[in-house]
């Protein structure tokens, strides 16, 4: 029966404002190594590295904080990357043929990356009498012409074309045809098989007329481009992999499919040269891999650099990803876990200069980007400032902490670089150095800590552009595992030939899953922290500055309370190490908690000012004083029927007899309690149609939404035990006037329990509470109406603000929680958030999400967010990641709808799941098993890339040359733009379309907010006074 009231009052303009100024919705920046990487470029002039990947994007990179993001529109896998050096142009090759150049351009002071021209060559032959180019196959390498305004196409079909830069067209009349060089071939040599594609192109350094050609049959030739001619040739029988011109152009290395590497005279007097002058295969006798790619770089100090990829012996290490190194009588064989994709040097390039003198070697993998330091004895590893591996053993859980105090940060980079030791000398630098942050000095400092499935947790400076590791603390010593037999193992095989040397920190194999984290919480006022494992293991550890041996104390907790008819059928607990065990400087173990039955932890909290840290698994929660080294509490929270909650994540053990029948029984309950509603309705519709019928209606009031029908969910539900949530709060649960310590728990089934603690108030000056006992008594317990699971649960204080964290409000570091007023709780479950007031637990306000919007609560999270308009102004709100991918803000304590916005695809499970909201309205989710997106909801607090590179070669500015950036699917990287502009705008990978003109997305197919359909012809080229507007935001 449809419902009527009248007509509310529009929106309140004064409201919308502020809404502007609080709220907006930007991705920002990426933090980690780029997903599925497939090429590489470094520009030695200006010191920037560009990475394509097989989705399409372009990310160039300079000095920390120096990151520019662009995106083909048909998302083809990159093939190849060149940059024209010193130009601020990249020039990339797609698998799909297609050639795309883009440009550096500078815009109000920042600079953006624009796509400027394409080039879609054909793919197939083309019969056009008018047209005098032969056929054009695909590309198989690119090279740059050092002139810089043209480049070579070498191709499957032996051609090479050449290409204008300036307006990315092929040249005519300037095409090498096979033809041409078969012509200068022996007759014997000639006639025997095909040259085959093209694989290799190389430019002189000396000369930029003469190119270096190798075919596929093993064929070099050297071609003047000048005389259009061929100078030399090298007769190779041995199939072709790669090309390297030594510096001063007498010398030419090749490499071959049987894992040799050729030594070739170019400044011989002949210009027919039959063999090398020398011939190597460095893993031989036996068969050997391909050696993809080779490189020849001399040194003033005498004894050259041959650098090569593969070339590992077939049947031993064919499976070994490596990079070799031989340097006179020093050879090295870098072994890393993923596959090499490329890899360069960075060494001299300036003509004057002799020598190469490499200072570093840069290798891409697969997973990892890793730089070597070739001018430190030992080639040590260079540290990397950013593109480090988040996944370096897969992340399991994430917590972000704002506001990190200077003391503790201070503490954390210490322990840090007593791990790995900083480069001393300046030689040893990060050497990819281009372009100049102009972003300023973070205000707060922001700390990403990342669980990972081997038992580690890495500390992350998050507080600007760049993802820098600081610290990285290892669970897995304290015990028993196969580590130190694997250990072991992997070190008397360093001693064999070849000489394998272990680089890289990417290691996707756990010795044991059980040591995998799942949450962690951590204290930034006292320095300490939890840990909470897989096989229920939870860890309370506290930083120390020293290194130190010591035991750790072992405590259990039964959760089942001797509950009978439940058998743990999952994994065993791990076994602890026993005896004093030494640990580095950084966090160190105090106490282990281990949980029985040993399931994996879903909560935790710590309260460092009472000494206690809370936890919960599937069966139930407790409650350890680590003070006192004792337990508190512990709850089982199993139903009778909950038998799953047994088996355990890593058991194979499912029943699915009983999850078949639990099915069918849902089915036959919804289809009875549906015909009672048919049968109910039916004989009310008449009666409801003649009411309606009868009056008209009214013309001031309108129809309420229909609100979704949400069906209670079945106590009988597996897993409804899963304890969702945890909350320390000192508030009043037994009566208005006593406040006090109180846990808050809430499960999957929509309960929530309320304990009261008695917990020993510490002296006056000291921090440290009396040795006795803590107590807990139950004080409440709310039964949602619909049992949906509890996401999370927070107290408000008179004012409707959430309580300060421990320390918080003692140390005045924050404003003391109003105690005078009643205080409320906020219990966020999936379906919707309802505020109770304390201490009866009375209904005050609530918003059902679920029936109103059709989706379901996956993350919140309260945040306080600050107005641009005014510094003094600021708000704390409720926001919340839904299972469609939707972000939605909600005033607190009332619970009104501010804005929503698309996040995430609702398809991207992983992503919706890892997402960890800011206490300042970011927030961060995984776009890939190695990559973070980083988005803000607030219209102040945003961290974006802001950077400018020095450009000094001739720019055309016309109209003409910008106009190309529009028909060249411009993507809008929107750093000059003030913040409401780059809001209208929408994410600044959204691609233009002229004919549409509105932004078509973003790069995974997420709109940009309630604005995507915005023209963008208005926002770049408005009227004066839209323009005074903008600058004036």
């Amino acid at each position: 029966m449809m419902k009527f009231r009248f007509r509310r009052q529009g929106a309140d303009p004064q409201r919308e404002k502020l809404k502007q100024e609080l709220f907006a919705f930007h991705k920002t920046v990426e933090h980690g190594f780029p997903n599925q990487p497939s090429a590489l470029a470094f520009d030695p002039e200006l010191r920037i590295m560009a990475i394509g990947t097989r989705s399409g994007a372009v990310r160039i990179y300079g000095a920390p904080g120096v990151e520019f993001t662009g995106l083909h529109h048909n998302a083809a896998t990159v093939a190849q990357m060149h940059f024209l050096p010193g130009q601020g142009r990249l020039l990339t090759l797609l698998d799909d043929n297609s050639l795309h150049l883009w440009e550096i351009v500078p815009h109000n002071g920042c600079a953006h990356l624009e796509e400027m021209l394409s080039f879609q060559l054909p793919s197939r032959p083309v019969f056009d009498g008018a047209s005098t180019l032969p056929s054009l196959s695909r590309v198989t390498v690119v090279l740059l012409v050092a002139d810089g305004n043209r480049a070579a196409l070498g191709t499957e079909g032996g051609s090479v074309f050449f290409l204008n830069m300036d307006t990315l067209t092929l040249l005519e009349g300037q095409t090498l045809a096979p033809d041409e060089v078969l012509r200068s071939l022996p007759d014997d040599y000639r006639c025997g098989k095909a040259l085959g594609p093209v694989e290799s192109l190389q430019g002189h350094l000396q000369d930029p007329s003469k190119i270096l050609i190798g075919y596929s049959r093993g064929l070099l030739v050297i071609w003047s481009q000048t005389a259009h001619c061929v100078e030399r040739v090298f007769l190779g029988n041995q199939q072709l992999e790669s090309l390297c011109w030594e510096r001063s152009g007498s010398t030419v290395v090749s490499s071959h499919s049987d894992g040799s590497y050729a030594i070739w005279p170019a400044d011989s007097g002949s210009s027919l040269v039959l063999q090398p002058t020398a011939a190597t295969m460095p893993y031989g006798p036996f068969p050997c891999k391909a050696i993809n790619k080779i490189l020849w770089r001399n040194c003033e100090s005498g004894g050259h650099f041959i650098i090569f990829s593969g070339g590992m012996p077939r049947a031993s290490y064919g499976d070994r990803h490596c990079v070799s190194v031989l340097q006179a009588e020093t050879l090295v064989t870098l072994d890393f876990t993923s596959r090499v994709i490329d890899f360069f040097t960075v060494h001299s390039t300036l003509l004057e200069d002799e020598f190469d003198d490499p200072q570093a070697l840069a290798v891409l993998l697969e997973e990892e980007l890793v730089v070597l330091d070739l001018q430190t004895p030992g080639w040590p590893a260079v540290p990397a400032p950013y593109l480090a591996p988040l996944h370096s053993s897969a992340i399991t859980c994430s917590a972000h902490v704002a506001n990190v105090p200077a003391k503790l940060w201070a503490r954390l980079v210490s322990s840090g670089e007593q791990q790995s030791p900083q480069p001393t000398s300046s030689t040893s630098s990060w050497p990819i150095t281009g372009g100049q942050n102009l972003a300023q000095e973070p205000s707060q400092r922001g700390l990403l800590l990342t669980g990972h499935e081997d038992g580690t947790v890495r500390f992350w400076d998050a507080s600007g552009v760049a993802l820098r590791p600081l610290y990285k603390l290892s669970t897995a010593a304290l015990f028993q595992t196969d580590c130190e037999h694997a250990d072991s193992l992997a070190q008397a095989a360093e001693d064999d030939w070849p000489p394998f040397r272990k680089v890289g920190c990417f290691d996707p194999y756990s010795d044991d899953p059980r040591l995998g984290v799942q949450k962690v919480a951590l204290c930034k006022y006292t320095a300490r922290m939890v840990v909470a494992g897989t096989a229920g293991q939870v860890l309370v550890l506290e930083l120390s500055d020293v290194p130190a041996e010591q035991a750790v104390s072992v405590a259990s907790m039964d959760l089942l309370q001797d509950r009978e008819g439940f058998t743990w059928k999952g994994h065993d607990q791990l076994s602890p190490s026993t005896g004093p065990l030494p640990w580095p400087a950084g966090f160190q173990p105090q106490v282990l908690v281990q949980c029985l039955p040993p399931a994996a932890i879903t909560a935790v909290t710590l309260h460092t000012e009472w000494g206690l840290v809370a936890f919960g698994t599937s069966h139930g929660f407790g409650v350890f004083d680590y003070q006192r080294k004792s337990p508190v509490l512990a709850r089982c929270t199993l139903h009778p029927n909950d038998s799953l909650a047994m088996e355990g994540p890593l058991s194979r053990v499912k029943s699915l007899k009983k999850s078949l029948r639990q099915s069918f029984r849902r089915i036959r309950k919804s289809r009875v309690s549906g015909k009672k509603r048919a049968v109910n309705a039916s004989s009310k519709l008449q009666e409801a149609n003649a009411q309606l019928a009868e009056q008209a209606y009214p013309h001031d009031v309108e129809v309420t939404p229909v609100q979704r029908r949400i069906e209670p969910r079945s106590a009988d539900d597996s897993l409804s035990g899963v304890v969702r949530c945890l909350y320390f709060a000192d508030t009043f649960l037994r009566d208005a006037v006593h406040h006090g310590p109180t846990l808050w728990a809430g499960t999957n089934s929509g309960s929530v329990f309320a304990y009261a603690l008695e917990v020993p108030a510490a002296a006056t000056g000291s921090e440290k509470r009396p040795e006795q006992a803590v107590e807990a008594v139950l004080g409440k317990e709310v039964q949602l109406m619909h049992r949906a699971p509890v996401v999370a649960v927070t107290v408000l204080d008179g004012r409707g603000r959430p309580l300060p964290e421990p320390y918080e409000a003692s140390r005045d570091l924050a404003q003391a929680p109003d105690m005078q007023g009643g205080h409320a709780v906020l219990i966020a479950s999936e379906e919707q958030f309802k505020v109770f007031t304390l201490p009866k637990v009375s209904a005050k306000t609530k918003f059902k999400l679920t029936a109103h919007e059709g989706c379901r609560v996956r993350k919140v999270a309260l945040a306080t967010f600050a107005s641009v308009a005014c510094e003094d102004y600021a708000e704390t709100c409720l926001a919340c990641l839904t299972n469609l991918g939707d972000v939605h803000v909600f005033s607190v304590p009332g619970l009104r709808p501010q804005v929503h916005y698309s996040c995430i695809r609702k398809e991207d499970i992983s992503g919706i799941a890892s997402c960890v909201f800011t206490r300042h309205g970011q927030g961060f989710y995984l776009i890939s098993p190695s990559e973070f997106e980083r988005f803000s909801l607030s219209a102040r607090n945003i961290t974006e890339p802001l950077c400018s590179l020095d450009i000094r070669w001739p720019r055309d500015t016309t109209c003409d040359r910008h106009s190309g950036a529009v028909r060249g699917h411009a993507l809008a990287h929107l750093h000059g733009l003030s913040h409401q502009c780059r809001h209208h705008a929408g994410h600044y990978r959204g691609r233009y379309n002229g004919g549409c003109e509105r932004f078509l997305g973003t790069r995974r197919g997420q709109t940009a907010g309630p604005y995507h359909h915005l023209s963008l012809p208005k926002l770049f080229r408005g009227t004066p006074e839209e323009s005074a507007e903008c600058g004036a935001r």
